[in-house]
């Protein structure tokens, strides 16, 4: 049995994004796909006294370009990001546990491509943070043919996949039969049920970037994700 995912890769994604890569034994960046405005790839949300805030990376208007064709000219960016972090969760219990891991991040290099910074921050939180072991490859390592579904269908069936593992937001253009055709079983994630931790006086916000669980639960994280799941079992 092989179970893969196949997704783009997102800007400090929630911490659903990183229970889809531990459920998969392979997970696929599918970065050379095209690139959307105003969506999770270069921004996401973190808690602030004032609720939820967008951090957003300039990346400018052209959409005729894929997310790994996409420049980081800007690099101010970086910086204001880490302060804008660093002051609403200095406080958060775990904040100084992890400092030094994104401090690098943000200050110890300048990005010049969006899908680098993403795939890079996205192994290491999963690998040295979360103690995820699925292994990461890149949809540009295979050889694609077809547009839209029919690309996503091949690299299905060129990962070896037995279980393809989605996202709902794929139920408009996939279903279980496309995949039945591969002899692959589809496996639709259930995002529901994540237990809530202690955030701040403000009603419970889950869809913001695993920053926040990382910061106020430390190495209990995967508890919040998956570990009461598996407790369960």
């Amino acid at each position: 049995m092989k179970k893969v995912v196949i997704l783009q890769s997102n800007y400090i994604p929630w911490k659903g994004y990183f229970d889809l890569i531990h459920d998969a034994d392979t997970f696929i960046f599918y970065d050379d796909v095209q690139y959307t405005n105003r969506d999770w790839r270069n921004r996401n949300k973190i808690m602030t006294p004032g609720g939820p805030r967008w951090l957003s990376i300039p990346c400018g208007a052209d959409t005729k370009r894929l997310i790994c064709e996409v420049a980081l000219d800007d690099h101010a960016w970086q910086a204001i990001h880490w302060d804008t972090i660093r002051q609403n969760y200095r406080r958060a219990p775990h904040f100084e546990r992890y400092r030094a891991f994104f401090e690098d991040i943000y200050l110890g290099r300048q990005w010049t491509n969006l899908s680098e910074l993403n795939q890079h921050m996205i192994r290491l939180i999963s690998t040295e943070l979360l103690g995820i072991r699925t292994v990461f490859e890149d949809s540009r390592a295979y050889q694609l043919s077809g547009k839209r579904l029919e690309r996503i269908l091949d690299l299905v069936a060129q990962s070896g996949a037995t279980h393809y593992i989605s996202g709902p937001a794929a139920k408009s253009y996939i279903n279980e039969a496309d995949c039945a055709a591969l002899g692959v079983e589809l496996v639709w994630k259930d995002y529901s049920g994540y237990p809530e931790y202690p955030q701040g006086p403000l009603p419970f916000e889950h869809g913001v970037s695993v920053l926040d669980l990382l910061f106020h639960t430390g190495p209990a994280a995967s508890d919040y994700i998956w570990g009461q799941r598996q407790a369960s079992q």
